[in-house]
């Protein structure tokens, strides 16, 4: 694990190796660095059909704020502060939105629809996923949570503070899935269609979240005594939650070796990814490849919640809050890929061509 990636100094210079060294913040290589990233950026303008439209201008603001931000931060930002952390949950919750939008772009032609609009989806998505995967985890841990509680600035900030992950996937996947059919409806776009096509984008950024969870500590498995197991340090989430639960001891230096299941999880969204991309081909009608989605993704959660160890069983089954969650995505997967084999093809926005290729109707 590595919660913290790097810490970025704000204040003295940066160390360039041979070139020397300079400053990074305020007119430094930050300010630099941005300046080149607006030339090119003007140079493409010019070069572009398009002119200076709506979206270019709020752009430019955007990009003259940041650059005032750089070079008044030195000045504004507390004495003691002397760095900026950038957190590897935080990292890879960025690379998940900016890879999930641009594996959305460049399959929304697939369903004629604008990269753009899939690019604004994918913020979307993302932003009401974090939202309602928190929220799934204050209604969960709630006891936990508010626990020290006392008054309302209490609650507030152990609301909205992650010190342990705090976030549950089904609860995003919920929000973010009531925020696609309100986007998709706002838009005109026919939630089914353009979901087979941009499906896959959902995996990549599964894939990337769980990348987050291994440098956070969160979501960890089971003991495990395989060759790949993992153990994390004295003060990691997994070393509180298993210490608190009597598994180890209080002076312990690590955790006994566990399985790897947020890898696994990473390892799961990639392969889910390429199964869906290849799926689109074959389909037979609008939902073929957001139901197989629904199968194969559930499915595969419960046996991973098997190997995990950060979850107790609930409502008296044995089974985790995901595990009976997933029952239910799996069920209406299932009903999902019934109604879009069954329905005759004069239904369809979209039906099989000679070549197996899916092609729209006319």
């Amino acid at each position: 694990m590595r919660q913290v990636l790097l810490r970025i100094p704000i204040r003295g210079d940066w160390s360039l190796g041979p070139l020397g060294e300079y400053p990074g913040f305020g007119f430094g290589i930050l300010l630099l660095v941005w300046c080149l990233f607006g030339t090119v950026s003007l140079w493409r303008l010019f070069k572009s059909e398009s002119g200076i439209t709506t979206e270019v201008k709020v752009a430019a603001a955007y990009w003259l704020a940041f650059a005032i931000g750089i070079v008044l931060v030195p000045s504004i930002v507390p004495a003691g502060l002397t760095h900026v952390p950038v957190f590897g949950y935080g990292a890879m919750l960025v690379a998940g939105v900016l890879s999930s939008g641009w594996v959305a772009s460049k399959r929304a032609p697939l369903a004629d629809a604008d990269p753009k609009f899939a690019q604004e989806m994918a913020v979307w998505i993302v932003l009401s996923g974090v939202v309602g995967a928190r929220l799934f985890h204050l209604i969960q841990y709630h006891g936990p949570v508010y626990r020290d509680c006392k008054s309302l600035a209490d609650f507030v900030k152990a609301s909205v503070m992650l010190p342990d992950g705090g976030l549950v996937l089904y609860g995003g996947i919920i929000l973010a899935t009531l925020t696609y059919f309100a986007m998709c409806r706002t838009n005109r776009i026919n939630p089914l269609r353009f979901g087979d096509a941009v499906v896959p984008a959902v995996f990549v950024g599964i894939a990337f979240g769980r990348l987050g969870c291994f440098l956070n500590g969160c979501c960890f498995g089971n003991a495990c005594e395989l060759p790949w197991a993992v153990t994390f340090p004295q003060g990691s989430v997994p070393w509180t939650a298993l210490m608190n639960r009597g598994f180890l001891a209080p002076d312990a230096a690590q955790t006994m070796s566990l399985h790897p299941t947020q890898l696994y999880s990473t390892i799961n969204g990639v392969v889910l990814t390429i199964i869906t991309i290849a799926y689109y081909r074959y389909r037979k009608g609008d939902g073929s490849v957001v139901a197989l989605s629904m199968i194969l993704y559930p499915i595969s959660r419960i046996f991973l919640e098997i190997l995990r160890n950060d979850e107790l069983g609930q409502l008296g089954t044995g089974l985790t809050i995901s595990q009976l969650v997933s029952l239910g995505v799996l069920a209406a997967g299932l009903a999902l890929s019934w109604w879009s084999w069954t329905r005759p093809a004069s239904q369809l926005t979209s039906v099989p061509s000679p070549g197996g290729q899916v092609s729209p109707t006319v």
